[in-house]
């Protein structure tokens, strides 16, 4: 049933339920059948103050990652041109996938259409109201970059040495705790991480025998980038998630085998 259905229902019912209080008891019931016409027709109007609370409530626990998201999938090109395409497609990505299924389990999934642009409004301004760490903080060159997170490496308890220049294989930090070797690629970049990144780490992973690998940027990361991650199981990071990565704990063991990996830090500042 519609919005308006459900609307037409309820005042007709409340009219008729109102008329029989009206004939009963008089003045006085008329009077409570006009409160509760009024009720009806101002609770319908505020429908749509309701569907944004609701959204902003669905959208702040994910504030954090949706502002690093947007700083990560937001460049100035070679043109002067601000390029916001990568985050309009995490926004909506984060509306489709995130919202718009709660917005459903609430009984609300009828209003979507009708909202799609206040969603997409709201998605913004959650972003936007959270203050991120300075980005001019990381050096800007590539090897005092390297540096920069194997220090935020350090500060969550890691053995971390930056690599060689050369020879690195792909690695330019490798990084050891609690038995767990990670080896991470550094991109200081000022436009998405495209894939070759992700078959150059993960290609060291082998070569440094290492049990997990990420690329850490300040940017974001090509869909393809992405796409490839996840199939290769390597960690696509902000660096200001260095500061609180720990290892995963033991996971069951297959048939014997031992398996190990790395937890990213919970303050939602990984990449999908």
């Amino acid at each position: 049933m519609s919005g308006r259905s459900r609307l037409v229902a309820r005042l007709f019912w409340t009219s008729v339920l109102g008329g029989g209080c009206a004939l009963w008891f008089g003045q006085p019931g008329a009077i409570g059948a006009g409160l509760a016409f009024a009720g009806v027709v101002l609770h319908h109007l505020d429908r749509p103050r309701r569907l944004r609370r609701l959204i902003r409530r669905i959208a702040r626990p994910h504030a954090p990652t949706l502002a690093l998201r947007r700083r990560q999938e937001c460049f100035i090109d070679a043109y002067g041109n601000l390029i916001s395409d990568g985050w309009e497609r995490e926004r909506t990505y984060f509306a489709e996938r995130t919202v718009v299924p709660q917005l459903e389990a609430w009984g609300r999934g009828g209003e979507i259409d009708g909202a799609w642009e206040d969603i997409l409004a709201i998605i913004d301004r959650v972003a936007d109201a959270v203050r991120l760490p300075d980005e001019s903080e990381a050096p800007e060159e590539g090897i005092a970059y390297e540096r920069y997170c194997a220090g935020r490496l350090r500060e969550a308890g890691w053995n971390a040495r930056a690599t060689q220049a050369s020879g690195d294989q792909g690695a330019d930090i490798v990084a050891e705790q609690a038995g767990i070797r990670l080896v991470v690629q550094c991109k200081r970049y000022g436009r998405p991480v495209g894939n070759g990144a992700v078959q150059e780490i993960a290609a060291a992973m082998r070569y440094w025998s290492a049990d997990r690998a990420a690329v850490v940027s300040n940017a974001g990361f090509t869909p393809a980038a992405r796409k490839l991650a996840a199939a290769t199981g390597v960690l696509l990071l902000h660096h200001d998630a260095l500061a609180e990565m720990q290892p995963a704990p033991p996971l069951a063991p297959p048939a014997g085998a031992k398996r190990r990996g790395i937890r990213p830090s919970p303050s939602s500042l990984a990449e999908r």
